[in-house]
């Protein structure tokens, strides 16, 4: 097989039949200027010859590549690859091919991923940022080149884009709100990075849930973690064998955490969750499946990412160019998912 045997193109077909590449080119997109006869004839010599369109150059020369790009911090995390499972089932129906890429809580991967997105002409690029980074200047970057751009989940306010985003506050505030009403007393906080505005507003609603209910908030209960998928079992068990540990601890990074939680208080023979109620966020798989169950938050992502897809062939049906997407904020509400873990009432 020879590996670099060249391409056919419609111009090695008009020299087969001594046309002229227009020709050939117009009997292929089956245009009504060309008589049935010869229209047969170049497709059957296309044929022949193993001639393939090239769609690339054709959708260029529209306007439109019919591709959308993703960023994403992480595809193995379920939230992520929901989204993407949701914009996917749309995209399906409108014949248009995504280009997915992950940055891995990388700036400089993000921005590379961007950047390579707007070189390859994609027609929207949807996008989670990264934990690591305050420079947003690829996004601005998207727009200038009227790229329609749709930010979702972890957004950066100061952009002007779509954003498609859960209340993570409300959420936030419904968890905590679980655990006092499950009779837990002390409750920290494991908070994700305080630059992205999510994990800023999970920790508000912590805070609002404990003042609603007259309960102290406590430095000391409350840990900024690091954005790794992971967990840090360090801190978790300097934590839970503090004089006066926790009896319940949200995880409101992600679910990561809270198996990390799970383990330690294992280790340390707490029993969950009669000593320690333990909630995530996110709803992972494994949630379901560990011992106890996991009490999470559902952010519903098949559901975001077909709102996202949605929103923009919404727009480009109404404005028949695609160039520009209206400035907005649509919001998916969570799901408080109540499990083994914190249910000892």
């Amino acid at each position: 097989m020879d590996l670099k045997k060249k391409r056919v193109t419609i111009y090695d077909i008009a020299r087969a039949l001594n046309l002229t590449a227009s020709t050939v080119s117009r009997s292929l997109n089956n245009n009504s200027r060309i008589n049935e006869e010869t229209r047969k004839l170049v497709i059957a010599k296309a044929r022949e010859m193993n001639y393939r369109a090239n769609s690339l150059a054709s959708n260029l020369r529209k306007g439109k590549s019919q591709t959308i790009g993703i960023v994403v911090p992480r595809i193995n995390q379920s939230f992520f690859a929901n989204v993407i499972s949701g914009i996917e089932s749309i995209t399906n129906e409108r014949n248009y091919n995504l280009i997915i890429s992950q940055s891995t809580e990388s700036h400089k991967k993000e921005v590379k991923g961007v950047n390579t997105l707007i070189n390859q002409h994609v027609d929207c690029i949807i996008i989670s940022v990264s934990a690591e980074g305050d420079d947003y200047t690829h996004l601005q970057n998207v727009i200038d080149h009227q790229i329609p751009l749709i930010q979702f989940d972890r957004v950066v306010e100061e952009i002007e884009s779509v954003k498609v985003i859960n209340n993570n506050e409300q959420a936030s505030r419904e968890a905590v709100e679980h655990l006092i009403a499950s009779g837990y007393k002390r409750i920290a906080l494991l908070a994700g990075p305080q630059n992205l505005d999510i994990f800023r507003d999970r920790k508000a609603g912590y805070i609002k849930a404990l003042r609603a209910h007259k309960m102290p908030v406590s430095d000391h209960l409350i840990i900024d973690t690091g954005s790794n998928n992971g967990h840090d079992a360090d801190f978790i068990r300097k934590l839970l064998t503090l004089p006066e540990p926790p009896d319940a601890i949200f995880a409101s990074r992600d679910d990561f955490l809270a198996l990390g939680v799970l383990e330690v208080a294992n280790d340390l023979n707490i029993k969950v969750p009669e000593q320690l109620g333990i909630c995530g966020y996110s709803n992972e798989n494994f949630t379901r499946i560990t011992t106890p169950s996991l009490t999470t938050i559902d952010q519903h992502g098949v559901d975001m990412g077909k709102t996202i897809a949605q929103t923009y062939f919404d727009e480009i049906d109404d404005k028949n160019d695609g160039t520009a997407v209206e400035i907005k904020t649509i919001s998916i509400k969570p799901e408080l998912i109540a499990r083994a873990s914190t249910q000892r009432r």
